[in-house]
């Protein structure tokens, strides 16, 4: 589950990990009390579970309460994020910031552990950041039976060059976060910027946290992070409400597939092959399970193309117990669905079948002739393909 940043930068909080005061603002005119309140400069921040806010126009500087006030009528009037609504803002003050730092902690599912991120130069998009200069990011493994010890700390906060007389308060802070990691079951914490203050205090400006639903059963405080209906995301909890396992992310290629491992390897290989296509990335995670009924491709594909965001839309399946053939079956069948409900599919849908009664399955949707639909044979061309549409549009 991933948290607003009033969510995260509280939760952070309760771990000592330092964070200025702020105040949650539902209307302009909260707003406009929490700035006068705060007393000098201060920045509005949509609340939004998605990256982008600041090229969005989410995050905004006003030099006075009326422009506090003004900056929220904005962005709670309507605006949306990468397709997220904006619902409330947190207002913060004004930082005099001399230099902005990167940390985070998070489970790395390729190595199976988890791993710790540090970069004396923050404040920027951390990937491109990676393949722009990699010297500049330092990584280092967790040994989940030990933590974070303050000499790997320590080594990890040399090997990311961070400047001698820093060195001190960033360790400190390293250990905070890790705590909040650990104790919190979290999946990712991420602070970006830590900001330096010229007296050499460090802040987390910003925070990410995703904490680990199934392990929710353990944190009985994790039940006050549940957003309010109006927070949530419409297409997370329709997609809830008929029981499919649906995240939203930021990107073009809506992709669905049967079976969380082969979902995951799908959103990998479409972020490769979208970094040749100026960076188009996946726009979700869904996972249909072993059911590939034609209303649960049918729902799969609504929620899908009901994202603003999505120009392209891959499926890809590996037939096991759910043959290929059924599965072929329910996308045509859901693509009657959806032209009956006046909702007729507009984007390109790309289809990978293999595994049981695959080239059956492949048969059937040739012989269906769907205008939408283009097959391909591997999952790596399939990526290509649908990279390639969200790009072009064609």
């Amino acid at each position: 589950m991933d948290l607003f940043e009033y969510q995260a930068r509280t939760l952070l909080a309760v771990h000592g990990v330092p964070v200025p005061p702020a105040a949650l603002a539902d209307n302009p005119e909260e707003a406009r009390i929490a700035a006068d309140l705060f007393g000098g400069p201060v920045v509005v921040k949509a609340q939004v579970r998605t990256g982008g806010r600041g090229k969005a126009g989410g995050v905004r500087l006003a030099s006075t309460p009326d422009e506090a006030a003004g900056h929220a009528e904005a962005m709670l009037g309507g605006m949306t994020i990468n397709g997220h609504r904006v619902r409330r803002v947190l207002v913060v003050p004004a930082s005099e910031i001399s230099a902005e730092y990167y940390l985070s902690f998070l489970l790395d599912r390729a190595s199976r552990t988890f791993t710790a991120v540090a970069s004396a130069e923050g404040g920027v998009e951390i990937e491109q950041l990676a393949a722009d200069r990699p010297e500049s990011i330092a990584r280092a493994r967790i040994d989940p039976r030990r933590g974070l010890t303050e000499a790997t700390a320590r080594k990890l906060a040399a090997a990311a060059r961070f400047p001698d007389d820093v060195t001190d308060a960033v360790t400190g802070v390293m250990l905070r976060l890790w705590d909040a990691f650990a104790a919190e079951e979290a999946l990712l914490v991420e602070v970006n910027p830590l900001a330096r203050e010229p007296g050499g205090r460090v802040l987390a400006l910003d925070a990410k946290v995703t904490i680990d639903g199934n392990a929710r059963f353990r944190h009985a405080d994790h039940r006050s992070l549940a957003s309010r209906q109006d927070e949530e995301d419409p297409l997370e909890r329709r997609a809830r409400e008929r029981q499919l396992n649906y995240v939203r992310l930021d990107g073009q290629v809506g992709v669905i597939g049967n079976g969380a491992g082969l979902v995951m390897s799908t959103l990998d290989v479409v972020a490769d092959a979208g970094a040749a296509r100026g960076g188009v990335r996946p726009a979700n995670f869904l996972d249909i399970g072993g059911g590939a009924s034609a209303e649960v491709m049918a729902s799969g594909l609504e929620i899908i193309l009901a994202d603003p965001s999505v120009r392209s839309v891959l499926v890809n399946v590996f037939g096991g117990i759910t043959a290929c053939d059924a599965v072929a079956d329910g996308i045509v069948a859901a693509f009657t669905l959806l032209e009956a409900r006046g909702e007729p599919v507009d984007r390109p849908v790309v289809v990978r079948l293999d595994g049981n009664s695959a080239e059956r399955g492949r048969r059937i949707l040739t012989e269906a002739s769907l205008p939408a639909v283009r097959l391909a044979s591997t999952m790596d061309s399939a990526a290509a393909e649908a990279a390639r549409l969200a790009a072009t549009g064609a």
